[in-house]
């Protein structure tokens, strides 16, 4: 039986969710923050699944921004000035994971 093999181009995903996470810093409705965590946590699943187990630290990195932003059981920070550090950190993660190139 041949392995499904998922590679595709995680770049344009990676700068979305990057755009995404900045433009966070900035106050929206509530529906927006909504709208952020699923894509962020859908965002980090399909920038992972490419990396395998070849790239742990990328793997790890990404499964914690997932559970972060995670839609099904969100954690709440009630507190704004504590989310802007953990946006802006993850948004430069996922610029590095676009533009920083690593060995497969």
């Amino acid at each position: 039986m041949k392995a499904i093999d998922y590679k595709y181009n995680t770049k344009p995903i990676a700068i979305i969710c990057a755009l995404l996470l900045f433009t966070a810093v900035f106050y929206w409705p509530a529906k927006y923050y909504i709208f952020l965590r699923i894509a962020i946590f859908l965002g980090a699943i399909l920038v992972v699944i490419p990396h395998n187990v070849k790239q742990l630290h990328w793997t790890v990195i990404f499964c914690i921004i997932a559970v972060i932003f995670n839609p099904i059981f969100p954690i709440y920070l009630h507190n704004k000035s504590h989310w802007i550090p953990i946006d802006i950190a993850s948004g430069i993660l996922f610029l590095l994971e676009a533009f920083v190139k690593t060995k497969d």
